[in-house]
Order: C-alpha cells, then structure tokens, then sequence
C-alpha cells in the first residue's frame, strides 16, 4: 500500500509539471520538473497515460491543460475587471496569457496570481505610449485595491483619533513615531487614474487621463477600501512616517526635497494629521 501511494504521488506531481507548463503539453513532458519524477519523451507518454478510443495520451492531458489556464484567466478578469473593460476581453485575454507564459503560478493559492501583471504590463509595453503606460498605473491600482481588501485590517480594533493627538504636548511631537494600520498603502502614479478607475467600474466611458503625477492613500475601514488623494508634500511626509522616521526626521525630509515656505507647511501639517487620524491611519504613536 505505500508503495502505491509513492507511485501515484510520483505520477501526480509528473502529471501537474505537465499540465501548468505554459509551453503546453509536449514542452512540459519535456521539462526538467516532469523528469525529476518521471523521465520520458513526449512520444512515450502512453507509458503514463492511456489513451482513450477517441482521444491520444497527449490530447486527454491538453483538456486538462486547458481547462487549467481557463480557470487561470477566469481569475485574472476577477482580480482585474476594470482593466479588463479598460483594454476589451479579446485583448486583455492576450496580454493575460503572455503573463501566465512569463510568470507562471507558483503558490498554493491564486490570490497571487496577478501579483506581477502591472510589472508585466510595464515591461513589454511599446516605448513612449502613453496609453499603455496609463494601463500599467490603473492595473497597479486595481491589485492594490485587491491586496489591501484581502488583506488584515482594523475592523475591531482600536485606531488612533485626532484627541488622541491633540493629547501631546507640542514639544514632544518631534521625537514622535507613529505605527501605522497594517492596511495603509501609499500609492504614486504617472498618470491620475483613480477618477478614470471609478469611471469604468460604473459603467461610463471615460476619457483615458492625461499623464499627471497623482498620490494616494489607500486604507480599509469596515471592509470597505477607501482612497484618498494625496498632495505631494503630503505623500512625502506620510511616506517618510511610515518608513518609520519621527515626526521631525519626516518633517525635514519634506524640507529637503521640495523647500517649502515654513508657514505652508506647517499649515499643512496640522490639516493632514487631522485628515490622517479622521482616516484612521495609525494604530499607535511612541513617544521618545
């Protein structure tokens, strides 16, 4: 008995090698994954698996192949539905197999799955389209949405409120870190496609956005993802905050890249913290 479960554990891991390869069924026999478990050529696989009346070993595992990357592009148009409706289905059903051929999955789970698309949108995007660098911005956008609503959040749990910061005393807020929510993103795009996003996910036809450098915060509250823009000076301050930086480390890093007037930004400041503590941005401050 346990030697046939090695047996059929041998042919099930060959027999997966096989199915996932994106090279089809052929290149995946002849794969170094397949031979570590069962080292055959393609024509010797009815050594494996039978063939039927009707069907050959080969064409009984490419209904498994592709009912596998069936199910794989399925997930893709779940994870992306607006890039999706962005690019139409034929041609983003293209550019989802390219993807799948350059970044086969990996994991136990399909909630990677889309992990690498903008970065595979980017890297094989013609030079100099602005369309198609606009699509890569709204497809890092849809995945971030995903992640943070898949991800932990504060639902239940305590955040820091705006008394909470009126609480400290001004002269100890320089040294002051503050821990932000495990679902806070940070996110900076070349294009703002956050309008363009909600356009196309309600159903309109917007108008592609013209490149502009837009900022967001990104958060859960409720199980609900909220976005909120950013300004530039905002999102380097709140950037340096959750890189771990004080208060007063953050606040010189905003000096130092953009040398704003002293009473603007402090205006700001104080503006932001009450919008960031509204939001529930932060979990808990320290205080040194």
């Amino acid at each position: 008995m346990a030697e046939q479960r090695q047996k059929l554990g041998i042919v099930q891991r060959w027999m997966q090698a096989v199915i996932m390869h994106p090279g089809g069924v052929a290149a995946g026999v002849g794969s170094a994954e397949a031979h570590r478990e069962i080292a055959i050529a393609p024509d010797e696989i009815e050594s494996v698996i039978n063939r039927s009346r009707s069907l050959s070993s080969i064409d009984r595992l490419e209904i498994y192949a592709r009912a596998y990357y069936a199910r794989l592009l399925e997930c893709l148009r779940a994870e992306f539905p607006v890039l999706a409706r962005a690019l139409g289905e034929d041609l983003f059903d293209e550019f989802a197999v390219g993807y799948l051929e350059r970044y086969p999955s990996r994991s136990y789970t399909l909630n990677r799955l889309g992990a690498d698309f903008a970065h595979y949108l980017d890297e094989t995007r013609p030079p100099d389209d602005d369309w198609a660098e606009m699509l890569v911005d709204l497809a890092s956008l849809e995945w971030a949405i995903a992640e943070v609503f898949d991800g932990p959040g504060v639902e239940g749990r305590r955040v820091l409120e705006t008394s909470d910061l009126a609480a400290i005393p001004a002269e100890r807020w320089p040294g002051a870190r503050l821990a932000p929510v495990p679902c806070l993103r940070l996110l900076a795009f070349r294009y703002p496609v956050r309008p363009y996003y909600t356009a196309l996910r309600d159903g309109g036809e917007p108008t592609p956005p013209d490149r502009s450098d837009a900022f967001l915060a990104m958060t859960r509250r409720d199980y609900v993802v909220r976005l909120h823009d950013l300004e530039p000076l905002e999102y380097t301050v709140l950037s340096a905050l959750l890189e771990g930086q004080t208060v007063g480390m953050a606040v010189q890093t905003a000096v130092q890249a953009t040398v704003p007037e002293t009473t603007r930004l402090a205006d700001g400041l104080r503006r932001w913290f009450r919008d960031w503590s509204a939001a529930g941005y932060f979990r808990s401050i320290e205080l040194s």
